[in-house]
């Protein structure tokens, strides 16, 4: 069965944007410094790594927000791989290329592990991340841990109820120290254990 597995790229105070996100500035105020470890995407190493994996995916989940502030990534995330969009009320203009438009969370998390097939699906956005890890649909997070604090901005996981959520660390990868510094990060792989 396939893996759902959230990437998403943060700041070490828990940050996914900066502050004052939206449509003019989609990372907020200074939120696309999260995004220079991108720069070694292609090369072999701690970043060329995890980003292989995530484009080796075979369907994203992508929360309404974030599918919105990406430009809805014109119908093509990756390689035309099916996008499913987790919002709470479906628009009347339709959803362009690959993307569709689902309202249930749990429905949401089968459809794509069907497309999936026995490959993994990606998940952006923390407002689709916290629905899929409440309906115990989420299975790993991979993040991307940059080190700098935002201090403002969007958390990552700022809307959970009050339970604890167990995870165990699967993976960490870091860039070397060589690395410039605004390029640094850690990549950390953790499996979410689901209440039995």
């Amino acid at each position: 069965m396939a893996i759902i597995r959230l990437y998403m790229t943060i700041s070490l105070d828990g940050f996914v944007t900066g502050p004052d996100d939206g449509e003019e500035a989609p990372m907020g105020v200074g939120g696309f410094r999260l995004f220079n470890w991108l720069d070694l995407r292609d090369a072999p190493g701690p970043s060329g790594q995890p980003f292989a994996e995530m484009m080796a995916t075979r369907a994203v989940i992508s929360g309404r927000r974030t599918f919105e502030l990406a430009g809805r990534w014109a119908g093509d995330h990756h390689d035309g791989v099916p996008i499913f969009v987790l919002t709470h009320q479906v628009p009347a203009d339709p959803p362009p290329g690959s993307a569709r438009y689902v309202t249930d969370v749990r429905e949401c998390a089968a459809q794509a592990r069907r497309a999936a097939g026995n490959h993994d699906v990606m998940v952006h956005g923390a407002g689709a991340a916290q629905a899929l890890l409440r309906a115990g649909e989420l299975d790993e997070l991979e993040l991307h841990v940059v080190p700098v604090l935002l201090g403002q901005g969007r958390r990552l996981f700022d809307n959970l109820p009050a339970e604890i959520v167990e995870l165990d660390l699967l993976r960490t990868l870091t860039t070397p120290e060589t690395t410039p510094s605004h390029q640094q990060v850690m990549h950390l792989r953790y499996r979410v254990r689901h209440a039995t």
